[in-house]
């Protein structure tokens, strides 16, 4: 066992506060495999002691990183030893030291209207973003390819994430995506909002199907962004890896685990060992949605049946009975809406998405409290092994 102390999750004040100040928690070194049909407890500890308060919940939000990263998605490293930004017009540049390597990097920067010295909130866009962005929003493009390839499963290792760990990393793409992120945050830290236009505690994440899966890493592990929207990420990403094997069995025409890792790298090469008994995984991907919470959170899904609507339905009310039980359910938005192509916004969703980025971003209103699918689930076949759920009151904190 070896103790972590983690600090608070950075949401701006005018969202959300934090789980809690600074908890020391007890991690294991490594988590044994485990035999579970159902979605993992998120109220039980590992070790099946129960989560009560909201200091239990921060550490298992740490336990469930800790998990993920060991079984599916890689390492996640810490901060470089050193980010030097530079701002010339709209592109920000910057400068990235680990240990002996550096990688200088530039990224396209659109400032929000009206910001003024203070900023103004900005949505950063994993490989374009096909929402509507409200006019005057900032926007900031972020180059998911350069920073960890996804062509193919060999391209694992490529990619400037890489040339600064290590083409050996363990870290999947998507993880990869995460850590490059979170080196932009810091250069419009470093350079300050009366600089770059931009608030760095009002930031967003949005990106459909691959990039969609991304999206939704950056936000589980950037505790820096604000309100995380991945659209129709499907499988690896508001799916769960045990729903959508059961769904595949009934002779559903849906992506597996089995099948991702032969089509990209977008997971960590540990992945390969679990793909066909994903139920001795002790994570699923409603963790995705425990570790964002209680930040904002609007999931956008469509009824495409290779992105699996009955699994991320499944799923994605699962993780908003861990945003009820924190006393946030409203925090997270599940939005099921199909006959539409694949990354093609349904106009119908937008006040619903607009409340999101009003709540999160701009700092006015409530959300619309979304959970929407026309997809029918037994929810009990997958979440009724799971403990009582603590009264922890985020909303209060």
């Amino acid at each position: 066992m070896y103790s972590l102390v983690i600090l608070a999750l950075a949401v701006p004040a005018l969202s959300t506060p934090a789980v809690e100040p600074r908890q020391a928690c007890d991690l294991s070194a490594s988590y044994a495999a485990i035999n579970e049909k159902g979605l993992p407890d998120p109220w039980k500890f590992f070790s099946g002691k129960p989560v009560v308060t909201a200091a239990d919940f921060a550490c298992r939000q740490a336990e469930m990183s800790k998990i993920m990263q060991q079984y599916e998605l890689g390492d996640l490293p810490p901060a470089p030893d050193s980010v030097t930004a530079t701002l010339s017009g709209t592109s920000m540049s910057l400068s990235i030291k680990v240990g002996s390597n550096t990688k200088s990097i530039s990224v396209s920067i659109t400032k929000p209207s009206g910001g003024g010295t203070t900023g103004g909130p900005a949505i950063i866009a994993v490989g374009g973003a096909s929402i509507p962005i409200p006019s005057g929003m900032g926007r900031i493009n972020f180059g998911n390819d350069a920073c960890a390839a996804q062509t193919n499963p060999s391209s694992h290792g490529t990619g400037w994430f890489f040339d600064l760990h290590g083409k050996d990393h363990s870290a999947g793409a998507t993880l990869a995506w995460a850590w490059c992120v979170g080196r932009i945050i810091d250069g419009l830290e470093q350079l300050g909002a009366a600089k770059t236009g931009i608030d760095p505690k009002r930031l967003g994440v949005t990106g459909c199907s691959r990039n969609g899966k991304g999206a939704f890493m950056v936000g589980a592990f950037e505790p820096r962004i604000a309100l995380t929207i991945p659209q129709e990420s499907g499988s690896g990403g508001a799916a769960s890896w045990r729903v959508s094997d059961s769904e595949k069995a009934k002779g559903q025409n849906i992506q597996t685990a089995r099948q991702i890792v032969r089509e990209n790298a977008w997971f960590s090469p540990r992945f390969n060992t679990y793909v066909e008994k994903t139920d001795t995984l002790p994570e699923d991907h409603h963790f995705l949605a425990a570790l964002v919470a209680p930040r904002g959170l609007f999931v956008i899904e469509n009824d495409i049946d290779w992105l699996g609507p009955v699994s991320t339905t499944v799923t994605m009310k699962a993780g908003r009975m861990i945003y009820d039980a924190l006393g946030v359910k409203a925090n997270m938005g599940f939005s099921l809406v199909g006959g539409h192509s694949h990354c093609q916004f349904p106009s119908a969703s937008q006040a619903n998405l607009l409340s999101y980025i009003n709540k999160f971003l701009v700092g006015t209103g409530t959300t619309n409290d979304v959970e929407t699918s026309k997809s029918t689930v037994a929810m009990a076949d997958w979440v009724g092994g799971w403990s009582a759920a603590p009264k922890i009151n985020l909303a209060a904190a």
